[in-house]
């Protein structure tokens, strides 16, 4: 709509259309119930990473273009496809959604100094942006949890965040989910084989496809993630990375496959498990059900030693993880593992407007002892009937009904009514008495 006539619609002129405005293709909105299913499993994140003594750190959305394509690689999919940039009209800076978030936390690691006294434990919960074609389980905004050890060169903090997915998965009800493990060793070693990658894939150059020639000389080793059946057998008999590694990078994989047995954590060794970004070394691992299609990967992760020194900071060892939020609902419903929507403990009855002021202060006292209540709210045209009121509240989905009744009111009471057990029993309950029956209202009894 033009400015003319919109300011022709606000002075009382003629109606105009207003278009409506849909959302971003991709880009969703999480709306109740579903976003009950959000709410607990974060709490079910914070209690855990609580008890593996990991700390929340929390990044900027935007973060500088350079850091993704410095941190991620230049020649990865995500930066050369998928990053949503653009440049700030005030200052001409080139800025990025970020499309993953480690770069961003290492880049906040190395700003503040934070390793400055000893290594860190860090997770997040975030969105993060991809442009590409929305799909099950994969969308252009989609929910990150991550998981950064910063500072840690051992394999046992390998092992330690491996075991904190599969402990996670665990909790939330999950259940068919694999563990696969690889080696990506260190710079001389991944040297060594992406030579021997090159020759070999330049010998059988008239299979590769075009992405797969793009990548020969840049980054050969994503050819390995092929998905084109054409290039399969031939991908099969690549040289593999393990073949490359010293005694130092063999004994790091061994010890972390040593602790994930003695947890009992059932792993394999997938040798073609690459991931998709350059910073990755040492171990390499993914997370993966068979109940989603294609997009299978429910987490993925390893070592990043070499970051830091990317990104222009001392050389700091580092391993993490990223679980995409989406996938791992939509898992959980699949397998019908989830919980119910939360219910109130309590539906707040009120006859007419005039006693909300006599009303809202039991409601308020009644929160803060711990019990869950919904007011009934009017829509205009006074409070509405009782009848209306009481099937508005078994709706609900509450509990209780708490009936503030004229005649109650007067006496100083409320009547408590049963509305889950079948009984239908109800009791009178005083308003100056709430410390020595609202906690009843949560016993579900």
């Amino acid at each position: 709509m033009s400015e003319n006539k919109i300011a022709a619609a606000a002075a009382g002129g003629p109606a105009a259309k207003v278009s409506r405005l849909a959302g971003v293709k991709g880009m969703n909105d999480i709306l109740p119930p579903d976003s009950a299913r959000w709410e607990w499993f974060e709490a079910k994140v914070r209690d855990l990473m609580a008890r593996y003594a990991f700390r929340n750190i929390r990044t900027p959305i935007v973060e500088p273009t350079a850091l993704f394509v410095r941190g991620t690689g230049q020649t990865t999919d995500i930066v050369e496809k998928e990053m949503y940039s653009f440049q700030d009209r005030l200052n001409g800076e080139e800025l990025t959604l970020r499309p993953e978030n480690t770069p961003g936390v290492v880049r906040a690691a190395i700003e503040q100094n934070l390793t400055y006294d000893g290594g860190k434990r860090l997770y997040y919960i975030g969105q993060m942006f991809r442009h590409e074609r929305p799909q099950r389980g994969r969308y252009r905004q989609f929910h990150q949890l991550g998981v950064e050890a910063l500072g840690f060169a051992g394999p046992e903090m390998d092992a330690e965040v491996m075991l904190l997915v599969h402990t996670l998965l665990q909790e939330l009800g999950v259940r068919n989910v694999r563990v696969e493990l690889n080696s990506l060793g260190v710079p001389a070693e991944r040297q060594a084989h992406r030579a021997a990658l090159i020759q070999h894939f330049e010998a059988h150059a008239d299979l590769l496809d075009e992405d797969a020639r793009r990548r020969l000389h840049t980054n050969p080793l994503r050819i390995l993630d092929t998905k084109n059946p054409a290039m399969q057998e031939m991908v099969g008999r690549a040289p593999q990375l393990l073949d490359y590694l010293g005694d130092a990078s063999r004994t790091h994989l061994e010890t972390v496959q040593a602790l994930l047995t003695a947890c009992d954590v059932p792993w394999t060794v997938n040798p073609r498990l690459v991931r998709g970004l350059d910073y990755y070394s040492h171990t390499v691992f993914e997370f993966i059900t068979d109940e989603l299609g294609s997009q299978g990967t429910l987490c993925g992760g390893g070592r990043y030693d070499g970051l830091f020194e990317v990104l222009g900071g001392k050389p700091t060892p580092a391993v993490g993880w990223g679980m995409g939020i989406e996938r791992v609902l939509e898992l959980i419903a699949a397998q019908q593992a989830a919980l119910e929507a939360p219910v109130p403990d309590a539906y707040a009855v009120i006859p007419d407007a005039a006693s909300l002021p006599r009303v809202l202060p039991v409601l308020q006292a009644l929160r803060k002892a711990g019990v869950s209540v919904q007011m009934h709210a009017g829509a205009g045209e006074g409070m509405g009937s009782f009848k209306s009121q009481f099937k508005k509240a078994d709706a609900s989905g509450a509990f209780f009904a708490l009936v503030f009744g004229a005649d109650e009111l007067a006496r100083g009471e409320v009547t408590v009514k049963s509305l889950r057990d079948g009984s239908g029993v109800q009791r009178l309950e005083r308003l100056d008495a709430i410390d020595t029956w609202g906690a009843s209202l949560q016993s579900r009894a």
